[in-house]
This record gives structure tokens, C-alpha cells and sequence, in this order.
């Protein structure tokens, strides 16, 4: 059953009827506007999109780049220290990068992705062959603002990446089959590229405690989203089975330890210079959850992940390097 409507709500479903008569624009801003929130469990097998580049070779699964203060050096060595690049993206790939530009914050507040983190990654793909890369999140705060604000938009501009602003056109309603996540609107250039990269920011979260790569994939959503906040792990879990990254790049380079996501107090975050790659996004984030001094087995989408056969969720377990 629909849940009733709240007094505001109603208001701005009324609001948005008015604007049918605008044109297509008011028609687009409807179509995407609606989620499929569903409680009930899927009948059916789950839903993929699996970007994983299966190549054989010794390179550890996790490298964890630390102690310098130049990010794009970080981000070099722990690629580096899983084969490189070109291990992941190949000539003529339409690579799609993924950082966290959810927030009207600057860098310093680390709320969002460090674009530094996010220009070198943009640099190694286009340096591996990528005929495109594209840019680009699904904000929470006002797009535009987002983008100019964390810094992201200049720096990935500036090296040739397409960085586009999340619009309605972009989105279309995809059947994930999930236990909360069935029919919903999905952010197209997410699934339609070669390869997508996600390059999320270490944090605190209200919430669900950390906030990392698995949670970064709320950026591709439409909708209604904060309705999922109802069964948050859960949510995450479905996202993460639907979504299989070529690569998870962590930026820790300074971390939101304390009212995340947000956050806006400076206080709030610390230096501690780390990039951490990975190609298993749950190992990746058990080890992002340490950073903010949680343990992994409290954060309870990661064991969700791990039962799913996602990854692992001891990611001292996981074949790894400190570089």
C-alpha cells in the first residue's frame, strides 16, 4: 500500500502538476521524480552490472598508498601497485568516474571527494587509452553548487573529462531486483560507460555509521532516495550487488570522522593522507571503516555484502600491499 502523502508533499505534487503545462521540462522533472520504494523481497535473480575486468596475475586484490601529502602521488602508487591502469582500462574504454560531489562543501570539510584525488584518476585513465571520461554524481545539495564548490568540475575539466550535471533526461528507470531496491530511476552514464571507477571519500555516517564506496553508489540514484534511509544497509547492499566497479579508488587523504555525511565544521575532519585502491568494495570499505576508528563488523551492510558473496569484510584476508 502507497503511503499517504504529507500536507507538504501534496502541496509540491501540485506544484509539479502545474508545471505540465510548461512544456516537456515539467513533464522529464515528473517522470524522474518518483521512486520504487518496495520493502517486500524481489522474486527472481538480482540484478547486475558487473564492470570487472577478470584478468589473471599476481597483483594483490587491496594497496594501500600512505605518508605523502601530494594526493595525486598517492593515487599513482596504490593504482600502480595493482598493475597499473592499463590493467583496468583499455584503448578506446569510456570510463566513467565516480567520485562523492554530493555536498555544497570545499575540499577542507571533506565532505566531498579531494579533486586532486579525482584529476589524477581522471589523468590515468585518458594515460591508459580511455577515449572518454566522464565525470559525474547525482547530487544531494544543489548540483551546480556541488561541482563548483568541492573543486571537482575545474579539476577534472581541466585535464579533458566530460563533467556532466546530474539532468532528468539522464535517468531511467532500471529493475534491480533487490530486497528494498526494485524498480527505480538510474543514473544512465553510470551504466552505460565501458568501465566506471568509483572514487569515494572516507567518512562518518549518521546513519550507517561509514560511508565509503559501497554508500557512494547512492549517487546514482533518482527519486526519493531519503526514503531509503528507512532500511539503509540494506539499501546499500542492493546497490552494491547491482553495481560492480572496475576499480574502487578510497580517497582518505582527509576524513570526515564525526557528523558525516555532511559536515561543514573543519574540526570535523583530519589529515591522515591515505588512497587506498581495490578491486573487492567491500574489503575496501572494511578498511576505510578503521580509519574513523570503527569496526568493521558494526557496520552492518558490509556483512550484508560479505553473505552475498560481494567481497570480503576482513580485509586483512584480503591479498594486500602498504606502498
Amino acid at each position: 500500500m502507497r503511503e499517504l502523502p504529507t500536507r507538504r508533499e501534496a502541496l509540491v505534487r501540485i506544484a509539479k502538476s502545474a508545471a505540465l503545462f510548461t512544456g516537456a521540462g515539467g513533464i522529464t522533472k515528473l517522470a524522474y521524480d518518483h521512486g520504487g520504494f518496495d520493502l517486500s523481497v524481489h522474486a527472481g535473480e538480482r540484478q547486475v552490472r558487473d564492470f570487472s575486468v577478470k584478468t589473471p596475475g599476481p597483483p594483490p586484490q587491496l594497496a594501500i598508498a600512505k605518508s605523502s601529502r601530494d594526493p595525486a602521488e598517492l593515487v599513482r602508487r596504490a593504482v600502480e601497485a595493482l598493475g597499473g591502469m592499463k590493467r583496468f582500462v583499455s584503448n578506446g574504454d569510456i570510463v566513467a568516474v565516480k567520485p562523492n560531489i554530493g555536498w555544497d562543501r570545499m575540499p577542507v570539510h571533506a565532505a566531498n571527494t579531494n579533486p586532486l584525488v579525482v584529476a589524477e584518476v581522471v589523468r590515468l585513465a585518458f594515460d591508459a587509452g580511455a577515449k572518454q571520461v566522464v565525470v559525474t554524481d547525482a547530487s544531494c545539495n544543489e548540483a551546480n553548487r556541488c561541482f563548483q564548490r568541492s573543486g571537482i568540475w575545474r579539476a577534472a575539466h581541466a585535464l579533458g573529462a566530460t563533467v556532466l550535471l546530474p539532468a532528468a533526461h539522464r535517468f531511467r528507470e532500471l529493475r534491480m531486483k533487490g530486497d528494498v531496491l526494485d524498480l527505480w530511476p538510474v543514473y544512465t552514464p553510470l551504466v552505460n560507460a565501458d568501465k566506471i571507477i568509483n572514487v569515494p571519500v572516507a567518512k562518518h555516517h549518521n546513519l550507517s555509521k561509514y560511508t565509503g564506496g559501497m554508500k557512494n553508489w547512492y549517487g546514482m540514484l533518482g527519486g526519493r532516495r531519503n526514503r531509503l534511509h528507512q532500511n539503509i544497509d540494506v539499501s546499500i547492499a542492493d546497490l552494491a550487488t547491482f553495481m560492480r566497479p572496475t576499480l574502487t579508488i578510497l580517497d582518505a587523504t582527509r576524513v570526515l570522522m564525526r557528523n558525516g555525511p555532511q559536515g561543514g565544521n573543519v574540526d570535523d575532519a583530519r589529515d591522515l593522507h591515505q588512497v587506498i585502491a581495490s578491486l573487492d568494495q567491500v574489503a575496501v570499505d572494511a578498511y576505510g571503516a578503521t580509519l574513523i576508528g570503527e569496526k568493521a563488523e558494526n557496520v552492518h551492510y558490509l556483512k550484508l555484502a560479505q553473505e552475498r558473496g560481494i567481497g570480503s569484510l576482513h580485509w586483512e584476508s584480503v591479498p594486500h600491499v602498504i606502498v
